[in-house]
C-alpha cells in the first residue's frame, strides 16, 4: 500500500532537513579561522521482507531474487574533514598555522572535557598578564602556558613550537616557552563543542601531546593563518542536490496521497 511511501518519504524529508542544516552550517562559517566542515552520511532503514530468495516451489526450482520493501532512510552521523585549509598570509606575530593534522591544547573549564580542549584555530593574542591566548570572546590560555615579557620587542616562533622574544640588552633571543601539538587516532570522532573547539571522545582515543615536526604532528609557521576548509562550490552543489531532493521526495508524498484518494473511492462504491 501507499502507507509505506509515505513513511519512506516522510524519513527522507526528515534526514534532507538535517542535511540542509549541516550545509547551511558550513557555509555559515567560510570565513571562519580553522573552521573544518562536515558532511552528513546517510543510511537506508529496516526492511520489509515479502518473499525470501532462494525459495524452493514444488517443482524444485529457487527463487532467484527476493522482494523486499523498504522503510526509508535516516541520518547515521556527520562526518568531519580535516582536510588542510588554505593558508592566508596576516605577517602578525601571533597568528601561527599548523601545516599538517595536529592541534592546539587549550584551557577550558573543568566539566568541558576535563579542562582541556583542542583547536586548529591559531589567531592567538596577549591577556593581561602576556599570556597566549586564542583571539576569541573567552580567551582561553595555550597549555602548555606561554608569558611573553612586558618588554619584550618582538617574538618569534619556529615550526617546532620555541618561542623566542628580543629583550633590551640582549644579542641573543631568549628562549621563553614551547609551543605543542596534540594528536588522536580518530580525530573525525571529536566532540563538537563551539569557540572552534574540540574535546576527545571515546571515538576518538586521547590526545597525544608533543612537538611540533615530530611524529605525525605537523609543524608551525608563524604569520599565517588556516583558513576555513569549507569549499563553497561543493557546498552550493549539495545545497542544490539537497533541494531537488526534497522536491522529488514532496512529489513521492503527493503521488501516495492521490494513490490512497482512489483507493478510499474504490472502497465507497
Amino acid at each position: 500500500m501507499a502507507i509505506a511511501s509515505l513513511h519512506s518519504a516522510s524519513t527522507a524529508l526528515n534526514a534532507l532537513s538535517t542535511a540542509l542544516d549541516v550545509t547551511a552550517h558550513n557555509l555559515a562559517n567560510i570565513n571562519t579561522d580553522g573552521f573544518k566542515g562536515s558532511r552528513v552520511n546517510f543510511q537506508d532503514l529496516l526492511y520489509e521482507e515479502r518473499a525470501q530468495p532462494g525459495v524452493e516451489n514444488l517443482n524444485g526450482d529457487q527463487r532467484p531474487i527476493g522482494l523486499y520493501v523498504g522503510h526509508g532512510v535516516r541520518v547515521s552521523g556527520t562526518h568531519l574533514d580535516f582536510s588542510q585549509g588554505p593558508a592566508q598570509v596576516t605577517e602578525r606575530p601571533l597568528d601561527v598555522m599548523i601545516e599538517g593534522p595536529g592541534f592546539f591544547q587549550v584551557q577550558v573549564e573543568d566539566d568541558l572535557g576535563g579542562g582541556l580542549a583542542y583547536t586548529r584555530a591559531g589567531n592567538f593574542t596577549l591577556n593581561s598578564d602576556g599570556e597566549l591566548v586564542m583571539a576569541n570572546d573567552d580567551g582561553r590560555r595555550l597549555d602548555p602556558g606561554v608569558t611573553v615579557p612586558q618588554e619584550a620587542t618582538g617574538i618569534a616562533i619556529l615550526p617546532d613550537g620555541t618561542v623566542q622574544v628580543d629583550l633590551p640588552g640582549d644579542t641573543e633571543p631568549s628562549e621563553i616557552g614551547n609551543i605543542e601539538l596534540a594528536s588522536f587516532i580518530n580525530p573525525a570522532g571529536l566532540q563538537q563543542v563551539g569557540d572552534n573547539l574540540y574535546i576527545p571522545s571515546a571515538a576518538s582515543g586521547p590526545a597525544q601531546l608533543g612537538t611540533p615536526t615530530e611524529g605525525d604532528r605537523g609543524r608551525l609557521t608563524q604569520g599565517f593563518l588556516e583558513g576555513s576548509n569549507v569549499d563553497p562550490v561543493i557546498e552550493l552543489v549539495s545545497l542544490i542536490k539537497t533541494q531537488r531532493a526534497f522536491e522529488i521526495n514532496s512529489q513521492s508524498i503527493q503521488a501516495a496521497d492521490e494513490v490512497l484518494q482512489n483507493v478510499g473511492r474504490l472502497r465507497s462504491f
